[in-house]
């Protein structure tokens, strides 16, 4: 366990003139943006109140205190650290993420996405410079000079966040809750929450109505997990029929499961692979979340959460928020892409797409490789028989009525097959020993497509495998690794899409032209995508029965 004992203050303390000092944010930018609660600063920073001692979003509805009791922070982390608590009134701990750690490449970008997901809680500063092949001093001085906290600091304020969670969305006992959040210790556990919350845990508990674990909680759970229900912020405005049909469009029967008749407009529901055992994300679009109706500068995706192990919950959000490219900047990607007279009318018709993410690179690196110049429907089938033969079938504690059953075959598993075991779906063998040389560079850490891999590194890793090509590569990057600025111009859909509002579609010509969009390319292929009529640009009806043997934007058509 991470030793946080010493960063828990044993009690809330009013922030010292020392503590407070603010950080080098642009003073006059931070307090113009608090005095008009400007939501599109929420995640960004943060303002501290000496007279108080706590700290808020922006868009606080609280009455704006005076310039001279404010201080700025450029992250939550750091407002704790210097002694504030967390304003109950606007939770800034809740607030969306920071878009800068999802479009950037360096060292405290990847450090931040790393420590998002859990990656110093399960193994230490040490395990986290490592994986950024740093050493441990630097990466303090990083993140200290980047975001005012060091990784311990950051690790207890998320740990804290997924403590809050816990109490106030089950009825666990807080003992449990403290283990399963990630502390070493109760005692530490108890100090951090009224540190950070100036409310014991007792009291955030009560004030939403929930008691201590009932037996008959207990019981019930013993044979089925019960799902755990967030709500996943963002900005808006949040293009959620492309979003959704992207994923829902290249599903792979069994390991994900878009069920119509599940919530207001269905639910996709899909297995993942966590740090500490399996799970079943659930995940709602709503639609207070889409673009229609009165702009507001939040919304939210209701996500339940099935977990064998609940220390995997902040892992599990996570995923869920970058499957779903929930910490992205919507007004200045479309304000960059309307730049583009072609473009333009595509971002008016359909404002704040997302790029459709995967909570596991791995295993969509492999299901790249599978969809390489076959239809949707035979991607689909092939992916389906792949993870019937080698996957994991999930407990029946997490299943869900007509949800997945298994999870996608590991790369260690898909590496150790014998290239004639009978069990391998029926493909050229070309493919299935492409699939097998990437399975084997994953599991030897030849090809790194972890969430803190640079994208530049990944990229030249994987043009190094045989039948890995710019299109597999580009897609990997903008699927897998979340890269705005991917781009893959040889995919049929996006040629298509361009050729239909006056854009070259030779994939060379594209380029060229694709350059001035720059760094958000990836993002001017998910725009195209979601012009055109292919299912991938819309929501199924619930009494839709969608045809699955169209060609789809993702087929390769030369490596």
């Amino acid at each position: 366990m991470t030793p946080d004992r010493a960063s828990a203050p044993s009690a809330p303390a009013r922030p010292s003139a020392a503590a407070t000092a603010p950080l080098p944010l642009d003073h006059d930018a931070c307090l113009q943006a608090v005095r008009s609660r400007d939501a599109r600063f929420d995640g960004r920073l943060y303002f501290g109140v000496t007279s108080t001692g706590i700290y808020c979003r922006p868009s606080c509805p609280a009455p704006p205190p005076k310039a001279e009791h404010l201080t700025f922070h450029p992250s939550a982390a750091a407002a704790q650290q210097a002694g504030f608590r967390a304003c109950r009134r606007c939770r800034p701990e809740a607030s969306p993420g920071s878009p800068q750690w999802s479009i950037r490449e360096d060292a405290a970008a990847r450090a931040m996405r790393l420590i998002g997901d859990g990656l110093v809680d399960r193994d230490g500063v040490d395990g986290l410079a490592e994986a950024l092949r740093y050493g441990p001093r630097q990466v303090e001085r990083l993140l200290v000079a980047e975001l005012g906290a060091g990784p311990l600091a950051l690790a207890r304020a998320r740990r804290a966040e997924t403590a809050r969670t816990l109490l106030e969305a089950t009825t666990m006992p807080a003992t449990d809750v403290a283990f399963a959040a990630g502390f070493s210790s109760v005692r530490s556990f108890n100090a951090t929450v009224r540190a950070v919350f100036d409310a014991s845990p007792t009291q955030l508990r009560r004030a939403v109505g929930r008691g201590g674990r009932r037996a008959e909680d207990a019981e019930h759970s013993s044979s089925a997990a019960p799902p755990l229900t967030v709500r996943l912020a963002h900005r808006t405005p949040l293009h959620l029929d492309s979003l959704f049909g992207h994923l829902i469009a290249t599903a792979v029967p069994g390991v994900d499961a878009w069920l119509p008749d599940d919530g207001p407009r269905g639910t996709l529901h899909r297995a993942v692979r966590l740090p500490h055992g399996p799970g079943v994300v659930g995940l709602t679009p709503q639609q207070g979340s889409s673009t229609s109706g009165t702009p507001r500068p939040h919304g939210a995706i209701t996500a339940r959460l099935r977990l064998a192990d609940l220390r995997d919950l902040p892992a599990a959000v996570q995923r869920c928020r970058r499957m779903l490219d929930l910490d992205a900047d919507p007004v200045a990607v479309d304000a960059a892409l309307a730049a583009d007279p072609a473009l333009a009318p595509l971002v008016a018709r359909t404002p704040g797409v997302r790029l459709p993410g995967a909570p596991d690179a791995h295993e969509q690196a492999i299901r790249t490789v599978l969809g390489q110049q076959i239809s949707t429907a035979a991607a689909a089938t092939l992916g389906a028989r792949l993870a019937a033969a080698f996957g994991t079938e999930l407990p029946a504690r997490l299943h869900v009525d007509d949800g997945p059953v298994r999870l996608f075959p590991t790369a260690e598993t898909l590496a150790s097959a014998a290239p004639d075991d009978p069990r391998w779906p029926g493909m050229p063998e070309s493919r299935r020993e492409t699939i097998r040389g990437l399975a084997a560079a994953l599991a030897s850490g030849a090809v790194s497509l972890d969430v803190g891999a640079p994208w530049g590194r990944a990229r030249e890793e994987l043009a190094g495998l045989r039948g890995i090509g710019p299109w597999s590569t580009e897609m990997i990057c903008l699927r897998g690794l979340g890269d705005p600025d991917a781009f893959p111009a040889a995919d049929l859909g996006t040629r298509t899409a361009a050729e239909a509002v006056g854009l070259p579609a030779a994939p060379r010509a594209l380029t060229e032209h694709a350059a001035a969009w720059r760094p958000w390319r990836g993002y001017a292929a998910a725009l195209l995508w979601a012009s055109s009529d292919h299912p991938v640009a819309r929501i199924p009806a619930v009494d839709e029965h969608r045809p699955r043997s169209a060609p789809h934007p993702e087929e390769e058509r030369s490596r």
